[in-house]
């Protein structure tokens, strides 16, 4: 009898976010999934649609404008769902860091499991990051995560989560929690 969890070890689908950046981790990522490393010989594929998608990837440094998107991407995910960080501007600001529009890491408005160090991250680093993350998705149950800020409460209807409208508006609940 096979388990779920068996066939999600040759099926990641990941959705590739792109916060600002300079487009150097993007390429990489790209060349990840082009047939000189092969990605896909681990059963990953970039999908476009969050609510198809295991993993979310994030590039660049989360400014005011895209943090909203951010959020809403991580919310309409199901679980279980893991995010990895690609390159430095997205794990601590990078060279953006303490700009005014720029803010200090992703991981002020959703939990992140794997952080890829880099300016701009090899495309080996990025491919370890992503096994990672498959060994950290095995691991991981069904409860819903919740965003750290920009988050509303979930409201249900009959038997499902309405993720729509989940994420918040700018300035809205910023000074809470």
């Amino acid at each position: 009898m096979f388990k779920l969890k068996n066939f999600r070890k040759r099926s990641l689908w990941i959705l590739h976010y792109n916060a600002g950046s300079c487009n150097g981790c993007d390429i990489e990522i790209l060349a990840c999934l082009g047939p000189t490393y092969d990605l896909e010989r681990f059963g990953v594929l970039n999908r476009g649609n969050p609510k198809q998608s295991d993993m979310l990837l994030i590039t660049g440094p989360v400014t005011y404008r895209s943090r909203e998107r951010v959020v809403e991407l991580f919310t309409q995910m199901p679980e279980p769902k893991v995010v990895v960080a690609v390159g430095s501007c997205t794990c601590t600001g990078g060279v953006f860091s303490g700009m005014y529009n720029v803010e200090d890491g992703v991981d002020k408005y959703i939990p992140v499991d794997v952080y890829i160090p880099g300016c701009a991250a090899t495309p080996e680093y990025i491919i370890d990051g992503v096994l990672k993350g498959l060994e950290l998705l095995e691991h991981k149950s069904k409860e819903i995560v919740k965003p750290k800020k920009l988050f509303k409460k979930l409201s249900f209807h009959k038997d499902h989560i309405d993720r729509r409208g989940i994420a918040g508006k700018v300035g809205e609940n910023d000074g809470k929690d």
